[in-house]
């Protein structure tokens, strides 16, 4: 699930398919939000970073303090969590119509997700794209105007880690309804694999996605937890959309999680150096485990918990680094004095799951067999980097392990997606929890650093499945 690449390689690689024309200004004038040259702009013009937060209002409708409680800590924005009916009460235009006025009232910039999609294919219940696209509709009245102040978050981590391969057209297709049905808000689209785009599908199809929208008014997110343990990872994934003139937020992050444990300091200082808007998971109302991940304790911005002293008053955090909207005339700098505390939460909320792929418990049955390439990213004195894609053969596999000898005395310093041990000059890959379960013809990969010596050819692999 993890993708750790130097800078130098990010340097080197970039996307290619359409560069051009993301340069270019939206395909024709929008009321509000646009994007240009990879960059979002407000309606005067101005670009706009954000710096805020997620509230999960579907879960805890009477917290509409809240709104004006990141406000007074300092927050630009706010990613507010609506339910489309399939997995949780649908919110209805009424309620919409308040959110949004919530959020003008404060001066923030809304955006507004469906949460029913989370975890499609994997999670039970879950909501197609298609469905929540139809939950927009159903509340257009609530949003036709409101194009300065709202982004619109299609579905929130529209997969799992199983089924994502339709995710391009998926997400093409719900841009274009969308549009057809007459939305010209900016569209933000999540990440597949649970928001974690491990598997790099949203990364390696951001440009058709993006030249799918009429109104070339689409912003890419990606959310960032376990899989993005290291400054590499953060680096690489983030440089690859800008050097791309891709839009890119990070649509939500935390400081740990069960997946594994974040580099928020590394999220926040090469997002404040590029330019990358961001939104902290969560404000309040945790539960299934991760109440770690709330901001302020029982929604008492009085009452912040270390993760929220980090979001809010640390290095490149809320305070040093948000800047209001011009919609709203920046008339008064962002204020930061506390708000009143507000009452607790009498019931827990969901959270967004961990990704999980179960581990194979049964030996695999005869004909399962995969293929494995090697690919050279890029090299520099005294060293390299490589990727391995594995694929699956005709069948499905629970497992695969991968081998070769170098020839040139090359060793592995640094890897990631994949448990890599070596003899000498032989390695071993072997998969790791999330990626062993492969479908028919489905491929995942895996990359590590090296060192090198004079040359640096490509090793012959063998690929075994479980």
């Amino acid at each position: 699930m993890k993708t750790r690449l130097s800078v130098v390689a990010s340097a080197l690689l970039a996307f290619v398919v359409g560069l051009v024309a993301f340069g270019m200004s939206p395909a024709h004038a929008a009321a509000g939000f646009t994007v240009a040259d990879g960059k979002l702009l407000d309606a005067n013009g101005n670009e706009f970073i954000m710096r805020g937060v997620n509230h999960a209002h579907t879960w805890y409708p009477q917290q509409t303090s809240s709104f004006a409680d990141v406000k007074r800590l300092g927050a630009n924005s706010v990613r507010v969590v609506l339910a489309s009916g399939q997995r949780w009460t649908k919110n209805d235009t009424a309620d919409v119509t308040n959110v949004v006025s919530l959020c003008k009232q404060n001066r923030l910039i809304c955006v507004l997700e469906v949460h029913d999609t989370t975890g499609y294919g994997e999670q039970a219940g879950a909501a197609t794209l298609a469905q929540a696209v139809d939950y927009w509709i159903s509340v257009k009245s609530a949003l036709a105007g409101q194009e300065k102040y709202v982004i619109l978050n299609i579905g929130n981590e529209p997969y799992g880690n199983q089924g994502y391969g339709t995710w391009a057209t998926d997400t093409s297709n719900a841009i274009k309804r969308l549009r057809t049905a007459g939305f010209e808000h900016t569209i933000m689209v999540d990440a597949p694999n649970w928001g974690q785009d491990w598997s790099f599908t949203m990364r390696d199809n951001a440009a058709s996605v993006f030249a799918a929208d009429p109104a070339r008014n689409t912003v890419f997110s990606i959310h960032m937890y376990g899989v993005f343990d290291t400054a590499a990872e953060v680096s690489d994934y983030l440089g690859r959309f800008r050097s791309a003139k891709l839009p890119i937020v990070v649509g939500e992050f935390g400081h740990d999680h069960s997946d594994g444990n974040p580099d928020e300091d590394a999220i926040l200082s090469y997002s404040q150096a590029n330019g990358i808007g961001w939104l902290g998971w969560s404000w309040s109302g945790n539960g299934g485990g991760v109440e770690y991940l709330d901001l302020a304790v029982n929604f008492d911005p009085n009452n912040l918990s270390s993760w929220g002293q980090r979001l809010f008053d640390g290095a490149n955090g809320i305070k040093q680094t948000a800047r209001e909207a011009s919609v709203y005339g920046n008339a008064t700098p962002n204020p930061t004095t506390p708000a009143p505390t507000t009452p607790a939460p009498t019931t827990p909320a969901p959270t967004t799951p961990a990704p999980t792929t179960p581990a194979p418990t049964t030996p695999p049955p005869a004909g399962r067999s995969c293929a494995a390439t090697y690919a050279l990213i890029g090299s520099w004195q005294g060293g390299f980097q490589a990727e391995v894609k594995v694929t699956a053969g005709p069948s499905a596999i629970n497992g695969w392990t991968v081998t070769w000898t170098y020839a040139n005395g090359q060793r592995v310093t640094q890897f990631w997606n994949a448990t890599v041990t070596g003899s000498g000059s032989s390695v071993t890959a072997k998969n790791v929890s999330y990626n062993g379960s492969l479908g028919a013809g489905v491929s995942t990969t895996f990359g590590f650093i090296g060192s090198a010596q004079s040359s640096n050819p490509a090793p012959t692999l063998s690929c075994a499945a479980a």
